[in-house]
């Protein structure tokens, strides 16, 4: 499949907002985790305070979904084929996630009470594999969520989103919006019915649920939806105005507030990355992304943190954690993920044009 790009789209995309809602999303997971690490619940969350239904973490977590899903089908349509995709998808996770899960075996782990055994490395390495996350035993006991980095659960699940875009792609569905729209919608009340349907709850040893699965795939595909849709969606400050008035309420439902999130959430998001004017800071932060990297450092510095410095407040535990993994977000950009990303696109093929 060779598509090609028009001049307009390609200057859309890259000056936007994009890179700094991502960094945003990111920072918003620490604010969320820092009272759950530190209570071992909620009760302390902001968001969850307000509305009592989705916390931040939840609502930055569905925002990634939704840019990449919108970014992630461009990628697809836009490759030479579907192994360049896959090739170029590959090399932006893995390298980030292998470099952080040594990191975090390797340094964090015995700063945690961890006990590096040759089975605890083997073990963590055939996880990397996978993407799951890292285990060291004993790492982190005693606080109320022991894992060695916890926030990397959802790697996987994004990388099963990719590859579920190969599907789509293969069999036709990104070029019948109709059809993707009815299989968005079969998922949609998969993730609704997940609570009614015993199976859909099931689990394996690694912690892979069949309704995160879902759930994922069902933003992310949504986010694909708003660019196949594109050119039919138009934003505006009073569409944005009316898609908040209506979100705000519906935050307040258990039953709607995701799908509301996901829905009208998603044209705020795409609004201000498309029709808001980047300023210096997202212009920046679409060459120099440090986002997966904070995300990635995050959790372990901030239980780092609460296990070594009791009693900090939630808000200074997210202040020295924004600090760090930030520097550290920025260090995984320079050194790992855009090498990473110059060797796939020096291995793409070149589009070519189509006749006029």
């Amino acid at each position: 499949m060779i598509l090609t790009q028009r001049p307009e789209e390609a200057d859309a995309l890259r000056a936007n907002n994009l890179g700094l809602l991502r960094l945003l999303f990111a920072a918003l997971v620490v604010v969320a985790h820092s009272p759950e690490l530190i209570d071992g619940n909620r009760s302390r969350e902001v968001l969850t305070r307000v509305f009592g239904t989705l916390s931040f973490g939840e609502v930055a977590v569905d925002g990634f979904f939704l840019i990449s899903g919108y970014l992630i089908t461009r990628s697809y349509l836009g490759a030479a084929s579907p192994g360049e995709y896959l090739v170029r998808r590959i090399l932006r996770i893995y390298p980030g996630f292998l470099v952080a899960s040594l990191v975090c075996i390797a340094v964090v782990a015995p700063l945690a009470g961890g006990v590096l055994t040759p089975s605890a490395w083997l073990k963590s390495l055939g996880r990397m594999a996978l993407l799951a996350p890292p285990d060291v035993p004993g790492a982190f006991a005693g606080l109320p969520y022991p894992q060695l980095n916890g926030s990397m659960w959802t790697i996987s699940y994004e990388f099963g989103c990719y590859l579920l875009v190969v599907v789509l792609g293969v069999a036709g569905a990104l070029k019948r919006p109709r059809v993707y729209l009815a299989l968005l919608a079969g998922l949609g009340l998969l993730y609704a019915l997940r609570g009614h349907v015993p199976v859909l709850g099931l689990s394996d040893a690694l912690g892979f649920r069949l309704a995160s699965l879902i759930r994922f795939a069902a933003v992310f595909c949504c986010g694909g939806a708003f660019y196949l849709l594109r050119h039919r969606i138009a934003y505006s400050a009073r569409g944005a105005a009316l898609a908040a008035l209506l979100l705000v309420p519906l935050l307040f439902s258990p039953t709607l507030a995701e799908p509301a999130l996901v829905l009208l959430g998603g044209y705020l998001v795409f609004w201000f990355a498309f029709a808001v004017p980047p300023g210096a800071v997202s212009l920046a932060t679409n060459r120099l992304d440090p986002s997966y990297g904070l995300y990635l450092y995050a959790w372990p510095i901030q239980n780092l943190l609460v296990l070594h410095a009791p009693g900090l407040s939630p808000w200074s535990v997210t202040l020295v954690t924004l600090g760090l993994a930030g520097l550290l977000g920025i260090a995984s950009w320079l050194v790992v993920e855009a090498p990473a990303l110059r060797r796939g696109l020096r291995t793409a093929r070149p589009r070519v044009s189509p006749a006029p």
